[in-house]
């Protein structure tokens, strides 16, 4: 299992993040959420107080350190030495991660953060275009989705159970938006890649889908 590099993409709501980081514990493999590292450059340009603009964001960008680190079963994120691991989740910071990702010098400077830690050891990264634009060369690529329904329902039980008063049906529309911004980006835009597995998780529960992913993983 000597360098293994394992490529997950998908949507926003698939379940990406649960599943990699326990398959990424069966599988000795250092996990890295990139989707907690654009969340981050989202909180900081929320934490400028200022209008939400693709020139602000750029600004936020040039000099922000983020860190990611897996300790105790989850991945702990800081920005500029301060832990924001909860922060990041926020629906405030949901608005925006999209319009944060789609720009070119934070998708530069993140790419080039992420395949530094991609070279330090066997490693599980999750996000939209893993397979097709920061490891390309993965020895497995999945593209992990399910209906937007599902995703919806699964959001839901998130936010409620960290207290949010979402509804059902928004959270509906905003995946939907997600999924056409994500999509229809012009840098590095959500596709699945032609040599990566599609597994769709509409009808599994989280143990199969781990179950899934590590075992395509053994036979790479």
């Amino acid at each position: 299992m000597s360098n293994l590099v394992v490529a997950i993409d998908g949507p926003a709501g698939a379940g990406k993040s649960t599943v990699a980081q326990l398959a990424a514990k069966e599988l000795n493999c250092t996990y890295i959420d990139t989707g907690a590292m654009y969340r981050a450059v989202a909180w900081k340009t929320l934490q400028t107080k200022k209008p939400v603009t693709d020139e602000l964001i750029a600004d936020v960008v040039k000099d922000i350190q983020v860190e990611l680190s897996y300790i105790d079963g989850k991945t702990q994120v800081k920005v500029d030495g301060t832990d924001v691991t909860g922060e990041i989740r926020t629906p405030e910071v949901t608005a925006i991660v999209s319009q944060v990702a789609a720009l070119g010098p934070v998708r530069v400077k993140m790419v080039e953060l992420q395949r530094q830690m991609a070279s330090q050891s066997n490693v599980l990264m999750d996000g939209r275009d893993i397979a097709t634009s920061v490891l390309p060369n993965a020895n497995v690529k999945i593209f992990l989705t399910a209906s937007i329904e599902e995703r919806a329902r699964r959001r839901f039980k998130e936010m409620q159970a960290k207290g949010y008063d979402v509804k059902l049906e928004e959270l509906q529309k905003d995946i939907a938006a997600r999924d056409k911004a994500d999509s229809e980006r012009k840098i590095s835009p959500l596709v699945q890649a032609p040599d990566a597995e599609l597994l769709d998780t509409s009808h599994m529960n989280i143990e199969e889908v781990v179950s899934a992913i590590v075992e395509r993983c053994k036979k790479a």
